[in-house]
């Protein structure tokens, strides 16, 4: 029989209980169903969910569902929107009871004196010329402005298929702001022209998230295993999709049988009552979906499965530190 000591050897195995006792349990909220932005491809307004409730705006009742989350298990509270930080106060509400991690597309800054450790992740979607394009404006020239050497703070890099071969020169941006970055991959929801995937393409991407995996050590917070699960939407010779993804809304999670998935997971909306199917949209054929949050919790949730060879074993691990790193459990 294998098992995780008699797969690994001592630096590996060392790494393994650093990442074992973590027991990350966490949901996703909505903090708000507006945006200043309107990009195309966001799957929160191509799928209609800034319509599916209307926003609490008592803060009282944000501070009392947050005290309910945290007495439900949740370690870390992920918040989107629309945009996060038009609402610093419910923002406050989550962070001052819960590890925070805030995403945002980085156009207002949020006062690190009044949220000195909270983790925050920019949306990024590539250079200037496709940032123009998709979301209307260079969002990264304000954002660096905001959080250049940042210690709390990453780009979430949504690569775009226009974007492969042109990688380096956003990574290399980042890297000089003193930031680090992580990619992940578009799901090109509102079908814009030539940002859609091909085969060809996805192994050119997969090749090129290596070498800056290579170039840029420092900076690239991801794995090449990552790399190839979000690639290939392949893992263990099975298919992502909706009987595989993890991070499906539990109380709505009706599949029969149920896939290993994440614990007491759900997808809030801003009224605080409702709950949306998925981490990401339920307008979304889950045979495309390349949401990388998605992709990892995917792995992560498949430990058993990892346990055939050490390097399969090492593949789950780097995975996990990864997921920890991005959401501060473990340092970078």
């Amino acid at each position: 029989m294998k098992t995780v000591s008699s797969l690994l050897d001592e630096s590996w195995h060392e790494r393994y209980r650093k990442i074992a006792s973590l027991n990350i349990r966490s949901s996703i909220y909505d903090v708000t169903n507006r945006c200043n932005l309107r990009c195309k491809g966001c799957f929160f307004f191509s799928s209609n969910e800034h319509e599916a409730a209307l926003e609490e705006m008592e803060l009282a009742k944000w501070y009392d569902f947050v005290g309910r989350e945290k007495e439900r298990g949740v370690n870390l509270a992920i918040l989107i929107g629309g945009e996060p930080t038009l609402y610093l106060d419910r923002i406050e509400a989550f962070h001052r009871l819960l590890p925070t991690y805030c995403a945002t597309n980085g156009q207002i800054k949020i006062p690190r004196d009044r949220f000195p450790d909270m983790m925050v992740g920019i949306s990024l979607w590539g250079d200037e010329e496709d940032e123009r394009i998709l979301r209307g404006k260079d969002t990264f020239a304000v954002s660096r402005r905001h959080y250049e050497g940042d210690p709390y703070t990453y780009y979430l890099y949504t690569i775009t298929a226009k974007q492969v071969g042109r990688l380096e020169s956003v990574v290399r941006k980042i890297a000089d702001a003193g930031l680090k970055v992580h990619f992940q991959l578009l799901t090109n929801d509102e079908d814009v022209d030539g940002f859609s995937w091909s085969g060809e393409k996805l192994r050119d991407v997969r090749s090129e998230m290596d070498e800056m995996l290579d170039r840029y050590p420092r900076t690239v917070i991801s794995c090449r295993y990552y790399h190839e699960v979000i690639t290939t939407g392949k893992m263990m010779g099975r298919s992502f999709g909706w009987n595989e993804c993890p991070s499906v809304t539990e109380p709505l999670d009706t599949r029969n049988p149920r896939p290993k998935r994440l614990i007491r997971f759900i997808r809030w909306a801003s009224d605080l009552k409702t709950m949306h199917r998925c981490c990401t949209s339920e307008t979304r054929d889950c045979s495309t979906c390349k949401d990388g949050a998605a992709h990892m919790s995917w792995i992560m949730v498949n430990k058993r499965d990892h346990l055939r060879s050490t390097e399969d074993l090492q593949n789950w691990i780097e995975v996990y530190e990864m997921f920890a790193k991005l959401y501060r459990f473990i340092p970078w």
